[in-house]
C-alpha cells in the first residue's frame, strides 16, 4: 500500500479509502465485514461512510451502512486504527426520509445527524465529518450547467457551520471536517469565513472523479493544490463502467446499473461511446481497465485518497491493486486522446 498525508490533517492515509455505501443494500452485514477484514489486511487504512447509506437511500436503509460498520469495530477492536469519514445530510426531496426531514446544516441539525452516526457507527468520534452536498441551488449529483440562482431560499449560514465544527472539534467528538459535491466558489468562500474568523478550515473535498468526469480539473484542482486540501474523490470508476463490464456481457444480473437503471449519470451516449475507447486503450496497452481507470485517478497531484467501492470480494482485490500500477506516457497520452474526442460526459 502506498500512503499520502491527508491534506492538513497529519493522518498518512491509504492512497484508496474503502467506500462502504452498498453494506446494508446491495451487501449483507457479513459482506460487509469480509470487505473491511480484507481492506485491512491489505493495508488500507480508511473508511468513507454517510448517514444516507445504503444506497438507494430508503427510509428502511438509511444508516444501515454505519451500523455494519460500527458492529466491525465491536468485534474487531480495530476503530483506533482506522481514519474513519462519514458525512451529514443537506436538505433534499430525496432524502426527506432521514432524521424525518429535519436536515440541514444547523447547529441543531448537526447535532442530531452527529449523535446518530456515532451511535450506530460505536465510537466516540469521527476522523472527518462531511457535508454531504450544499444547502443551496448548485450542480450536484449528475446536474449539469448552472443558469440561474434566482428564487434559491438558500441563507448563508457558512459561519454557524465553521463555528460549530470548531466546538465539535474542541469537544473532541470529530477531528477534521470535510467537504463533498461542493464547487469552487464554494470552497474558497469557506476558507475565507475561516481564515478571517480563525474558525478551523475544511481539510478535504469529497467530490466525483473519474477519466468519465474531470470537472474537478477545472477549479477545484488548483484550490486543493494551492490551499492543500485533500482531494478525496468518489466514484472513480462510473458506477462500474469503467471496469467494462457493462460492454462485454460480463456484468451480472446483480451489477449496481442492473439493479438500479434509474442512475443514469454514466450512461448517455457520450459517456458510453468514451468508455468503448477507454476499452481500446486498456486493450492496447494489456492493461485490466479497471485497473487502469482507478490508477488514472490515484496519481494526480491532487488525490490524497481514492474512494473504491465493490459488492465482492474479488472486485476489491483488483481495485486494491491498481495502487500498484503507474500508467506510462503512453497509455496517458492515449487516455488523452480519448478525453479530447468525449471530454466530460458525465457530471
Amino acid at each position: 500500500m502506498r500512503y499520502n498525508s491527508f491534506g492538513t490533517t497529519g493522518f498518512n492515509i491509504s492512497k484508496v479509502t474503502l467506500g462502504t455505501m452498498t453494506w446494508g443494500r446491495q451487501n449483507t452485514e457479513a459482506e460487509g465485514h469480509a470487505q473491511m477484514d480484507y481492506a485491512v489486511e491489505r493495508g488500507v487504512n480508511a473508511f468513507d461512510a454517510a448517514e444516507l447509506y445504503a444506497i438507494p437511500s430508503t427510509a428502511e436503509t438509511w444508516g444501515k451502512t454505519e451500523s455494519i460498520i460500527g458492529s466491525w469495530f465491536k468485534v474487531t477492536g480495530k476503530r483506533k486504527d482506522i481514519f474513519m469519514a462519514s458525512k451529514v445530510a443537506g436538505p433534499a426531496a430525496f432524502a426527506a426520509h432521514i432524521r424525518n426531514g429535519n436536515l440541514g446544516f444547523s447547529s441543531a441539525q448537526i447535532d442530531e445527524a452527529l449523535s446518530g452516526s456515532l451511535e450506530r457507527l460505536q465510537t466516540d468520534y469521527l476522523d472527518l465529518y462531511q457535508l454531504h452536498w450544499p444547502a443551496r441551488k448548485v450542480n450536484f449529483f449528475g446536474k449539469r450547467g448552472l443558469h440561474s440562482i434566482s428564487n434559491d431560499e438558500w441563507e448563508d449560514n457558512f459561519l454557524e457551520i465553521l463555528t460549530k465544527m470548531d466546538g465539535l472539534i474542541k469537544a473532541g467528538t470529530i477531528r477534521h471536517w470535510g467537504l463533498s459535491n461542493e464547487t469552487p466558489w464554494g470552497v474558497m468562500r469557506v476558507l475565507h469565513l475561516a481564515d478571517v474568523n480563525g474558525l478551523p478550515r475544511p481539510v478535504s473535498i469529497q467530490n466525483p472523479y473519474s477519466l468519465l468526469s474531470r470537472g474537478f480539473e477545472v477549479g477545484l484542482a488548483e484550490v486543493c493544490l494551492r490551499e492543500n486540501i485533500a482531494g478525496f474523490h468518489y466514484s472513480p470508476l462510473g458506477m462500474g463502467r469503467l471496469t467494462g463490464k457493462y460492454l462485454d456481457g460480463t456484468a451480472s444480473k446483480q451489477a449496481r446499473l442492473n439493479v438500479f437503471p434509474q442512475y443514469t449519470r454514466y450512461s448517455n451516449d457520450n459517456a458510453l461511446e468514451a468508455t468503448k475507447a477507454y476499452a481500446e486503450v486498456a486493450k492496447k496497452h494489456a492493461l485490466n481497465m479497471t485497473e487502469m481507470a482507478l490508477a488514472f485517478v490515484n496519481d494526480r497531484d491532487f488525490t490524497q485518497s481514492n474512494i473504491i467501492g465493490a459488492t465482492s470480494v474479488e472486485q476489491l482485490k483488483t481495485n486494491i491493486d491498481s495502487v500498484a500500477l503507474t500508467l506510462s506516457n503512453e497509455v496517458l497520452k492515449d487516455l488523452e486522446a480519448v478525453q479530447q474526442r468525449w471530454p466530460n460526459p458525465s457530471v
